[in-house]
């Protein structure tokens, strides 16, 4: 359960900070959000990866929870990114 959580969350939070950048919004979106909402988006995501941090320390210690972390980071960010490659290919 610990894994499921900590991927979903580092999904939410990498989508965040994808959708916080002027490119991906103008592909997404058809045009670039207004600052505050950008802001926002990045600060959503960083608190989603945070989270999903303190989800896998909380779970699995110092010494696994980082490694842990670092490949549902990897996942997440591969994931994020061949979900904007088939964006682009439209």
């Amino acid at each position: 359960m610990i894994h499921l959580m900590s991927i979903l969350l580092c999904l939410a939070g990498f989508t965040a900070l994808a959708c916080a950048m002027e490119r991906q919004q103008q592909d997404i979106f058809g045009h670039a959000l207004p600052g505050p909402i950008t802001k926002r988006l990045r600060m959503a995501g960083t608190c989603a990866l945070l989270a999903a941090l303190a989800v896998v320390l909380a779970g699995q210690g110092w010494g696994l929870g980082l490694v842990i972390y670092s490949g549902h980071t990897s996942f997440a960010a591969g994931a994020v990114y061949c979900i904007l490659i088939r964006c682009y290919a439209r």
